[in-house]
């Protein structure tokens, strides 16, 4: 299986080349990303723990799905196809904002990612893919943000700083 490439950009999301994902992340190398956020009629957030052989932040639970968009994909699309891919289903999406971070990892590894936040509604549990995700469970996002302060180490950076930040966006 060839190793998927990732869409460099600008600080203002304009491409400006594409990397193998490993290289990227070798060098920090600024990139497109995104994050889904899928709530229910409960108003609960559906949260993933990441598979133990994820080459970074294994075990720990983080948004709904993320991943990175295809040369000529919309972020919508990438974000529809992953969570089918990850979580089992399809549902619509909005983007509702996008933010840059940086996180380094134990393994040498640097995520730089300007990441599109998008959400969307669901009502039934995901089928997951177990190459993917360990687990699931639905939270509301006052008891996310709680458990995050208990216990921030089982959460992705990446979550974290979404959480922090964009808390407004995503506590509708």
């Amino acid at each position: 299986m060839q190793e998927e490439q990732v869409i460099l950009v600008n600080e203002k999301d304009e491409k400006i080349g594409l990397m193998l994902k490993m290289e990227a992340h070798k060098k920090a190398m600024l990139h497109r990303a995104f994050s889904v956020f899928i709530f229910n009629a409960k108003n609960q957030l559906l949260l993933q723990q990441r598979a133990a052989h994820k080459y970074h932040s294994p075990l720990l639970w983080t948004n709904t799905c993320c991943s990175h968009q295809r040369d000529g994909e919309g972020n919508t699309e990438a974000g529809k196809r992953r969570l089918e891919e990850e979580m089992g289903f399809v549902c619509e999406l909005k983007e509702v904002t996008w933010f840059i971070y940086k996180a380094s990892f134990d393994n040498g590894l640097t995520e730089h990612e300007l990441d599109h936040i998008l959400i969307g509604y669901y009502n039934e549990d995901p089928i997951l893919n177990r190459e993917e995700v360990e687990s699931f469970k639905w939270m509301t996002i006052e008891e996310v943000k709680l458990d995050m302060e208990k216990n921030p180490e089982i959460y992705t950076e990446w979550f974290k700083i979404i959480f922090d930040k964009y808390y407004s966006f995503i506590s509708h």
